[in-house]
């Protein structure tokens, strides 16, 4: 009872928290992003037009950020650096599609970005990619 009380560090469920939150939201980004790679030509006709750069690039970028640094994050390879491009999707989804509307419509992205953004302060940790090496 004590345990669930305590304010103390301990680097193993540091650890192992890091990795619990690295499958799990790597995992469902990595799904959405092999969803939209599937079928491309679909994901194409819903894209909006970001910064006139065309529907088939934004789609393209969507996918390179969901998908591939998905996997970077699962396997805690360059974790940091594959959440900067995520976290860039999720901000443009929130303010440039969503208006901004962290309660209502666009209260999933809000969700999905915060643990994205705490990857980004703490990196992959001990169970990671990342961590083999370094060593």
């Amino acid at each position: 009872m004590r345990k669930l009380f305590s304010t103390r560090y301990n680097a193993g469920a540091y650890n192992t928290a890091l990795l619990v939150l690295r499958l799990g939201f790597g995992i469902l980004l990595a799904h959405h992003g092999y969803l939209k790679f599937s079928n491309f030509h679909q994901t194409e006709g819903y894209m909006m037009d970001f910064m006139g750069i065309g529907k088939s690039a934004s789609a393209a970028l969507v996918i390179f950020a969901e998908l591939f640094c998905g996997i970077l994050v699962i396997l805690g390879l360059f974790t940091r650096l594959a959440c900067i491009p995520i976290i860039i999707m999720f901000l443009v989804i929130i303010f440039k599609a969503g208006h901004a509307d962290f309660f209502g419509k666009e209260e999933l992205p809000t969700a999905y970005i915060i643990p994205f953004i705490a990857l980004l302060f703490t990196g992959a940790g001990k169970i990671s990619v990342d961590h083999m090496i370094s060593k």
